[in-house]
């Protein structure tokens, strides 16, 4: 292994090792989709023996919104506190005065998010399975497109957040837990776009997650794939992607041009 493949390995280790020593890490990764489908699940299950075989219909749609929005949850959180250990560490200049380029920097932090994701939303879905009886997998291949769509969300949101914390510094890290909690009333996760205000729904319809998370309605409650809710998914992630490495790109010339990569965090 040589050049850029081995410089992105070597910031992905120097990351993993983090967790190969630190059980509380782990546990942390997996914490909060476990919390979380527990509550609603528990909500779920007592919906469903109350209201009957329609309530545990809608059942499936809330615990699927759940898991997936787990995926984007994850995604986003395994990039930007990725980050931020090169921030608290005092490490960010360090790995810059190597060769190391921003878009291996990127490419190491999407590489991590992925494993973050992996690790935290898995034991979820064993246990919607376990206690529930709700089997994600269920949904078929299109699954995978709606795992890949969340997780590119998930990156721009992330490479957003990064860019603040570029030219914000410290004052803008609450954000890398925030930003995306605050688009969940947008991404339609546990009920359709039809329910939000008229003036709310174009900026719902702007979000990629709404989409998946109405074609995810479609399957499980429909038994049909909405394809141009994909196709919309992809599209207005490519958009939101390009514009947020712009932003990406020019906060980091900046921070470099500023000196910022040395003193921020302080």
């Amino acid at each position: 292994m040589s050049g850029a493949p081995r410089r992105v390995w070597g910031l992905m280790y120097r990351h993993l090792a983090l967790y190969r020593r630190s059980w509380p890490r782990l546990l942390e990764l997996a914490y909060w989709p476990v919390l979380g489908m527990c509550i609603w699940g528990f909500t779920a299950t007592f919906l469903t023996s109350r209201l009957g075989s329609g309530a545990a219909i809608a059942a499936s749609a809330l615990l699927g919104g759940v898991l997936l929005w787990e995926v984007a949850l994850r995604s986003q959180m395994g990039m930007a506190i990725s980050f931020l250990e090169e921030i608290w560490s005092r490490n960010l200049g360090h790995v810059f005065v190597s060769p190391l380029r921003p878009w291996e920097l990127v490419a190491a932090l999407i590489a991590m998010s992925i494993i973050r994701m992996m690790i935290g939303v898995a034991p979820a879905v064993l246990i919607a399975w376990l206690f529930y009886a709700f089997n994600l997998f269920a949904l078929g291949p299109i699954l995978i497109l709606f795992f890949i769509n969340l997780m590119i969300m998930g990156w721009w949101v992330a490479l957003g957040v990064v860019s603040l914390i570029l030219r914000h510094g410290a004052g803008a890290e609450p954000l890398a837990w925030s930003v995306l909690f605050g688009l969940t009333p947008f991404s339609a996760v546990f009920y359709p776009v039809a329910v939000l205000p008229a003036a709310v729904q174009p900026f719902a319809l702007a979000l990629p997650s709404a989409h998946v998370f109405e074609g995810m309605r479609g399957v499980l409650l429909e038994g049909v794939i909405h394809w141009h809710h994909l196709a919309w998914a992809v599209g207005l992630n490519a958009v939101w992607l390009g514009a947020a490495t712009l932003l990406f790109a020019q906060q980091f010339h900046q921070a470099r041009v500023r000196g910022a990569l040395l003193s921020i965090g302080e």
